[in-house]
């Protein structure tokens, strides 16, 4: 069974429009996924990636531009500059570690929840009532937003730790059995022919 490894962080507009494709494509071929929300600064600083409020004004632009032709490629709504964005996406991400710990629900869906209330819904995913929220719409207990926070903190900063030893340098960023590795939903495409054995 292929192990799909998925390196994100809950406030980042490309992860939001990767959708449910990872959990399809995942289903298709019989792989599963551990989510590993993780500090995509701390990644940032280690593979040379830059904050998007560090980057130089064409890059700025440029990802405008980009958000603008894949909402409309994929057809979903999502707004380019959300009330809520920047905020601070670690206690979103010490909710889905926590989450995935304990089972009982759906993880990819409590995922795409989180990412649809900061880009779609003007939510902000740093608020306790957001997180809660999103919990128990994905079929999880909702207290899980305040017992989850000592392991999911530690495990956060370990994924970003671990994101950079495997290769990681932004978000969204799937690895394959540890190896076979793509960066962005632009690439889920790449990911579904190399599960079905078309790429080498």
């Amino acid at each position: 069974m292929p192990q799909i490894d998925y390196y994100f962080v809950t406030i980042s507009p490309w992860t939001y429009l990767a959708g449910s494709r990872l959990e399809q494509i995942a289903e298709k071929h019989g792989a599963s996924i551990t989510y590993k929300p993780c500090d995509i600064n701390a990644v940032f600083r280690s593979t040379g990636g830059l904050p998007l409020a560090e980057r130089a004004q064409a890059r700025k632009d440029y990802r405008i531009q980009e958000l603008k032709r894949w909402r409309a490629a994929l057809g979903m709504e999502l707004t380019l500059q959300p009330a809520h964005f920047p905020t601070n996406p670690a206690p979103s991400g010490y909710a889905i570690i926590a989450a995935q710990k304990a089972g009982g629900g759906d993880v990819g869906k409590l995922t795409q929840l989180i990412l649809r209330a900061c880009w779609a819904e003007e939510r902000d995913v740093a608020e306790d009532a957001v997180i809660r929220d999103c919990l128990e719409k994905a079929g999880f207990d909702p207290a899980l937003a305040d017992s989850g926070l000592l392991t999911g903190a530690m495990t956060y900063e370990a994924n970003a730790e671990e994101a950079v030893q495997v290769g990681a340098f932004g978000a969204p960023f799937y690895v394959v059995d540890g190896t076979e590795k793509f960066w962005g939903q632009d690439r889920l495409d790449m990911l579904d022919l190399y599960l079905s054995g078309k790429l080498s």
